[in-house]
């Protein structure tokens, strides 16, 4: 039957080399693209599924899944476990699937070593089916022989950063190799899985290591829009009778030439609070790391401008033309005019209106960048508005640069945990003669997941993801919450007191009220 397909067809996509030499062998000799399966990869509470399951946090839990067939070596699994069990009793594995008739698991089930350690959950719908992956701490994805298929499980559980094992068979063998453990088909097969089991539960560091590795690779490699891309592309390019290339990712913008903390204090003095930017001094000096340089033609637009790093714009990252904007009264603008401490002049003219609520004064497509710098917490009523108006102002390709607080980092963390208020800034502001400043105090702080969901909606592309802090000063007293999340196998990672992310815009927006952030 394939065969008579690739005599008819004009394009062939395959998942691996390995198909494609299948291809080849039977015969065809027409355009083939290799393109990766992609992956969605969902957000899952993988301690409430453990609790369901009854698995407590500290015992290592392993997983098949798929329909089980005999191919996929559930006997020498469950083989392998018996051998494990000996030394971990405390040792757990699901089987999460419809029992092939071929292949007789109730034997297995009646062993009184297995009987209590392995449980056979059935057909489950997709949405507990990908849950009980994430609940995992290992996932086996073995099988022999085999006809050249991908696995989308293997994926997901990539994807969900698990640690894998695969046999060292077909297109397994392609998937890089510091991703997953590969076991060779043979007499050691059942004697190796034992060891690399093993390895996996007695060092959950390296099992950590490997399943976060995997999770990268298919954020990087494997995700639907950057598969269905090259669906197109390719598709594309056999009408039209070229030949193809996959697409390559779009060249990172050149980096600028680091900011030193003396440049940007030399502006503090005529800049609103200098003990603000002393206090604040390497954030500003990470926010302006990771804005990409600009050019003579080039603007720039920094939202809720101090003019605090606003002069390095143009003196250090090269944009021909600088503008601000700040919370006013539509329509009106202020000028500005600054001295620092070397006597170099910067002006620039900062707009006034509500980011929330006002068109933004500016047409389509006119700025290379947007900074949206400590703002997106204080917005009270429609942060998409905001989100919105910045891609229409943004060129395609253009980048957004957004800074905000963390409210997952490891200091809210402890303060949460001891029974604090979690938030970096929540507190009202004591009332004054000057009278209430509403925009000052934080209405809603968001964690690193969020402003990628957030950008996503807003038709971005997150190009830059990663947590900070706002001084350079070490926090040995939030260790233990680290130990916790190791604990518990929680992501360790993005828990800085400061979210620094770049989006490049690449569509329009894609959601206007994303549910988890408008009811």
């Amino acid at each position: 039957m394939l065969r008579r397909i690739l005599e008819k067809a004009r394009g062939l996509i395959v998942h691996s080399e390995f198909v494609a030499d299948c291809a080849r062998q039977a015969g065809y000799a027409g355009p083939v693209a290799r393109i990766p399966h992609g992956a969605f990869i969902p957000q899952v509470d993988r301690m409430a599924v453990r609790e369901r399951l009854g698995v407590p946090h500290s015992f290592p839990l392993i997983g098949v899944f798929g329909h089980l067939k005999p191919y996929k070596r559930i006997p020498e699994s469950l083989r392998a476990l018996k051998r494990l069990l000996r030394l971990r009793p405390d040792a757990r594995m699901i089987l999460a699937g419809e029992p092939h008739p071929d292949l007789p698991l109730d034997g297995f089930l009646r062993d009184p070593i297995l009987a209590p350690a392995v449980r056979v959950l059935g057909r489950l719908p997709l949405e507990q089916f990908v849950a009980n992956i994430a609940a995992c701490d290992i996932v086996l994805n073995l099988r022999f022989p085999t006809v050249g298929e991908t696995s989308g499980t293997l994926l997901r559980a990539l994807g969900l950063g698990r640690a894998v094992i695969v046999s060292d068979v077909g297109a397994f063998r392609e998937f890089p190799e510091d991703t997953c453990l590969r076991v060779p088909v043979g007499g050691q097969e059942e004697a190796l899985l034992f060891e690399y089991l093993n390895l996996l539960v007695s060092r959950p560091d390296l099992a950590r290591a490997m399943g976060e590795r995997a999770r990268q690779f298919v954020a990087r490699e494997c995700t639907w829009a950057r598969t269905a891309r090259q669906y197109v592309d390719f598709a594309e390019a056999i009408v039209a009778g070229r030949s193809w290339q996959p697409p390559s990712e779009p060249a990172p913008a050149p980096a600028p030439q680091p900011v030193s903390a003396a440049y940007i204090s030399s502006w503090a003095a005529e800049a609103d609070g200098a003990g603000y930017v002393h206090t604040h001094l390497s954030r500003l000096q990470r926010t302006l790391a990771i804005t990409p340089a600009g050019a003579p033609a080039d603007r720039i637009l920094e939202m809720g401008a101090y003019l605090q790093i606003t002069p390095a714009l143009r003196s250090k990252l090269g944009y021909g033309e600088v503008r601000g904007c700040y919370l006013g009264p539509a329509g009106g603008t202020d000028h500005k005019r600054i001295v620092s401490e070397d006597g170099e002049v910067f002006e620039c003219d900062l707009d006034l209106f509500d980011a929330e609520r006002d068109p933004f004064p500016y047409p389509d497509a006119h700025f290379a960048t947007v900074l949206c710098c400590e703002l997106i917490e204080h917005l009270a009523a429609d942060p998409m508005h905001m989100m919105a108006e910045i891609n229409r102002i943004l060129r395609p390709g253009g980048h957004l640069v957004l800074t905000t607080p963390n409210i997952a980092s490891a200091r809210a963390l402890a303060a949460i945990l001891q029974g604090y208020h979690p938030g970096f800034f929540p507190a009202y502001l004591c009332p004054s003669e000057a009278g209430p400043s509403a925009e000052a105090r934080h209405n809603r702080e968001y964690s690193p997941r969020e402003i990628h969901m957030l950008l996503h909606y807003a038709g971005f592309e997150v190009t830059l993801l990663e947590t900070g802090e706002f001084r350079d000063v070490a926090h040995p007293e939030h260790h233990w919450v680290f130990h916790l999340l190791q604990a518990y196998n929680l992501e360790t990672g993005l828990r800085g007191d400061g979210i620094y992310a770049v989006g490049r815009k690449c569509s329009p927006v894609r959601e206007r009220y994303p549910g988890f952030l408008y009811s």
